[in-house]
């Protein structure tokens, strides 16, 4: 009779258990998705300002390697922004960066895009293993990319998964825990009563 009064305990106590699991499981992945799209957009608001400040600077006549800096930037390896000056055809016409060495290559068509919307937002990824947040702005003869290294945004995110991981298993322990507590003071947990 006790096994069985046992086995109604940890049943009932299962079924108070698993909704609030899910509610909790969604919730720490809705958490993790605002916390994770708000760093990446927000990866985005240094390279904007420089994108358009080299813009207007260009439509006023400036020449593309006096907006790029004196310093080149290494893709690979720097966290620090950079700019990249493109013609109307999408080559670069003057870079603040270089990978592994060489002027990087923006992908085809980003050109287009930043005049036709105005501005692009992109992550560009020029080979594996580096990732940057760019914005395209358009000038009168092409358009500017300004980006930087998305690194430490993610870094920044995996740091966030893991604490909401090991955050969610311990809210989830808890809520068996208490779910355990509350079907043992469940007011009618005779052995004849029905679960």
């Amino acid at each position: 009779m006790r096994k069985r009064l046992s086995s109604k305990l940890v049943r009932r106590a299962f079924a108070m258990w698993l909704p609030l699991a899910v509610l909790a499981t969604l919730s720490i992945l809705a958490t993790y998705s605002a916390v994770q799209q708000d760093l990446r957009q927000t990866a985005n608001d240094p390279q904007r300002g420089m994108a358009l400040d080299a813009a207007v600077r260009l439509d006023g006549g400036a020449h593309a390697s006096d907006v790029v800096g004196i310093s080149k930037v290494e893709m690979s390896s720097s966290l620090t922004p950079f700019v990249l000056v493109l013609d109307s055809g999408g080559n670069v016409l003057a870079s603040g960066a270089t990978l592994d060495g060489s002027v990087p290559q923006p992908p085809l068509g980003l050109v287009g895009e930043a005049h036709s919307l105005g501005h692009d937002d992109v992550t560009w990824q020029p080979r594996a293993g580096v990732r940057s947040a760019a914005v395209v702005v358009p000038w009168k003869g092409g358009a500017v990319l300004s980006g930087r290294s998305l690194t430490a945004i993610e870094e920044r995110e995996d740091s966030i998964l893991a604490d909401l991981f090991l955050g969610g298993l311990i809210t989830l322990a808890c809520l068996a825990a208490a779910c355990l507590l509350a079907a043992r003071l469940w007011p009618s947990m005779s052995a004849d009563a029905p679960v």
